[in-house]
């Protein structure tokens, strides 16, 4: 499989299912969605750290797109589809896909400004990619953009986390 037709990870039954949401592009739908995200993935087994960090890089994600696919014109289409899922090595998760309507771009340009700039801003795509364990931005032939996202919940005993462990 190609990258792009590669499956993020297989879906499985987990409490909540597959959640859809269709949403429009105006900032006020951003608590909806928040609220729905939080909700699913402390469902799922989420610490509330991990769900926290995972409606953060969604909210990011669909500022994004209102902000850059859709130039802020308010009423364009959104759908953030929500699923369980299950690694190969078999940890659960939740995936994520984000897709619109709005403008087209050049998945190369797709970066997140430099670090050492201070100012406001255009820190999304950092977020996002260091949230997320796996992003995949792709230009469907049929229009607008796809963004699939993958997040595993932080295993209190993986040493590799960043969430500081209370040592007994």
């Amino acid at each position: 499989m190609t990258p792009s037709t590669r499956p993020i990870a297989e879906p499985v039954a987990g409490a909540c299912g597959r959640v859809e949401l269709n949403i429009t592009s105006t900032p006020h739908s951003l608590p909806v969605v928040r609220a729905a995200v939080e909700r699913m993935a402390r469902t799922e087994g989420f610490s509330e750290t991990d769900a926290h960090a995972l409606t953060w890089a969604i909210d990011e994600a669909l500022s994004n797109v209102i902000r850059h696919g859709y130039q802020n014109q308010p009423n364009q289409p959104i759908t953030v589809s929500l699923e369980a899922v299950r690694a190969a090595d078999g940890r659960t998760g939740l995936s994520v896909i984000i897709r619109d309507m709005g403008r087209q771009v050049d998945l190369e340009s797709i970066q997140s400004r430099d670090l050492d700039e201070i100012r406001p801003g255009g820190l999304g795509v950092h977020v996002i990619r260091s949230i997320m364990d796996e992003v995949e931005y792709s230009c469907p032939p049929e229009g607008g953009m796809k963004l699939k996202m993958l997040k595993y919940p932080v295993r209190p005993s993986d040493p590799s986390s960043p969430v500081p462990r209370k040592e007994s």
